[in-house]
């Protein structure tokens, strides 16, 4: 492994309170004598506007052990702006990688460092609220995985707003491989509510024992790859409702921009998911049919480089290659067609889109 810079705290100090903002908090702290049973780890790539909030919202609880930034490399002040809250957080520790790896890579690196009993990810972005980890703990009886439903927030919403879960988890439930691979296959008639995207707390143990990490070829869609390996490797995953962490959403966010590079990789790890012996047929099916979903929209993005290239025998190709596909794919096709008529007919009436 690359040699990678580390900040640490230089003497003992007093443990910051966490200050993550809002209003969502699902239930009072649950009492709990686990003191520093939770690693927190925030892989962070230019995001030194928002790298505060996500640290202070952790290090102040009482759950954690340690909280492991991982700089990828970043070319704003992300590493310095962490790096400068050390000296008054004694559980925060600040790593640099020496070049762009991506969010597996970064949060391998931080998994090396781990020690607590359980691991849990917070985007550098997102931030989670006072007792979210307490309440988890408590929740988590002998699952070796327990996620609460997301809290969704716009960026720029104004201050009072109430975040929206994403799921709408009403009660606790066990989450099958097949639940949570099916879990994951969104539709265009709703709003993106893929399971890969909860934040779980993770036995680390069950990893160690499994030898299970990040795969590092994946930048997008890595969370789904791990969660589906443990389940896979018989993890008993548990999801109550929302606890506490919130996903801020904001424009240009590294989880909404899909190349075709990225889906394929994606793919190539859900075809080695499904060449597990252990599977069973209903598991192979699902997995099944979320290859398809991610190979529906690699034909997607072939056909539209296909369209702007005037590529016409690549473009037909795009149904021949992928019947399964081809009736998903004229249905978008006619969407995007109708959706440019509309804002070309709004334009010449001389009317705005809505917002």
């Amino acid at each position: 492994m690359a040699a990678m810079t580390e900040t640490r705290p230089t003497a003992p100090a007093p443990r910051s309170i966490a200050s993550g903002s809002g209003s969502n908090v699902v239930a009072e702290p649950t009492a709990t004598n686990r003191s520093g049973t939770v690693d927190v780890i925030i892989a962070a790539w230019n995001r030194a506007d928002t790298i505060e909030r996500a640290i202070r919202s952790v290090a102040g609880e009482d759950d954690v052990k340690a909280v492991i930034v991982v700089d990828d490399a970043s070319s704003d002040a992300t590493f310095a702006v962490a790096s400068a809250l050390c000296a008054s957080l004694p559980k925060l520790r600040v790593i640099r990688q020496p070049r762009n790896g991506g969010p597996s890579a970064a949060r391998n690196a931080a998994l090396d460092l781990a020690r607590a009993d359980w691991i849990t990810i917070l985007d550098g972005d997102d931030y989670m609220q006072p007792g979210r980890l307490g309440r988890l703990l408590a929740a988590s009886k002998d699952a070796d995985i327990v996620a609460d439903d997301l809290l969704q927030i716009h960026e720029d919403a104004p201050a009072g707003t109430t975040a929206r879960p994403l799921l709408e988890v009403q009660s606790a439930s066990a989450v099958s491989l097949g639940d949570f691979v099916r879990g994951n296959i969104s539709s265009r008639s709703r709003h993106r509510r893929e399971m890969g995207f909860l934040k779980p707390l993770i036995r680390r143990a069950f990893l160690r024992q499994h030898g299970l990490s990040y795969d590092e070829a994946v930048r997008l869609g890595e969370d789904y790859l791990l969660y589906a390996g443990a389940l896979a490797h018989g993890a008993r995953f548990r999801l109550v409702p929302a606890a506490g962490y919130v996903a801020v959403m904001r424009p240009g966010s590294l989880s909404g921009q899909h190349s075709r590079q990225d889906l394929e990789a994606l793919l190539r790890g859900d075809l080695r998911l499904a060449a597990l012996p252990q599977l069973s047929a209903a598991d192979r099916r699902a997995i099944g049919l979320h290859c398809r979903h991610i190979d529906g929209k690699i034909r997607w993005l072939v056909m539209i480089e296909a369209v702007k290239a005037r590529d016409w025998p690549r473009f037909a190709a795009t149904f021949r290659t992928a019947p399964a596909t081809s009736f998903e794919l004229i249905g978008k096709l006619l969407e995007q067609v109708q959706l440019r008529s509309g804002r070309k007919l709004r334009h010449l009436l001389g009317l705005r889109d809505a917002t």
